[in-house]
């Protein structure tokens, strides 16, 4: 089964999905990751390179074709990006993790290393970065979920409750 894991920064999907992927022992793929990885090859900072790829739209255009060829290539997988949900549409199941703006930037600042005011700056930075240009590139909303098989809220369970969660829905089928 294709499972999609979406969610808005430090809503923990990168954590969801490495342990989803442990778990059941399937690949993961990251869409965050290849962002990251083109930012550190260019020797970017995340918030300069979200700043660059507003202006070209080749960065995101390469992560969300890569990152939906990879996945149509398997039976098998964990797809864990902003757009995953989109980008797979043939995934059988399809997660948004939420959580509250403030327990976000915390989790970014300790992740980080940062101060809570510096991770809630460049939060609400990427975020709007990144919501304006999946409207202008793609027409997409990210505030519409009604793509998504399942919603939790992060902020209420632990990473391993939202991950058996996740196998249970699989398993049994949303309902």
């Amino acid at each position: 089964m294709r499972i999609t894991i979406s969610g808005l920064p430090g809503s923990g999907t990168t954590t969801v999905a490495k342990l989803l992927s442990t778990e059941l022992s399937t690949e993961l793929i990251s869409a965050g990751g290849m962002f990251r990885q083109i930012a550190n090859e260019k020797n970017l900072e995340l918030e300069q390179f979200s700043k660059l790829a507003e202006n070209n739209d080749d960065f995101d255009r390469q992560i969300d074709e890569e990152q939906k060829e990879e996945a149509m290539k398997r039976e098998n997988v964990i797809v864990e990006g902003r757009l995953s949900g989109f980008f797979v549409p043939d995934a059988g199941l399809k997660i948004w993790l939420k959580a509250p703006l403030e327990i976000r930037a915390r989790r970014i600042a300790g992740r980080e290393g940062t101060t809570y005011e510096e991770a809630l700056y460049a939060m609400k930075n990427r975020e709007r970065s990144e919501n304006m240009r999946y409207e202008k590139y793609y027409g997409i909303n990210l505030d519409d979920l009604s793509i998504y098989d399942l919603i939790i809220d992060s902020s209420k369970w632990s990473e391993r409750d939202i991950v058996m969660m996740i196998i249970k829905a699989a398993k049994e089928g949303v309902k």
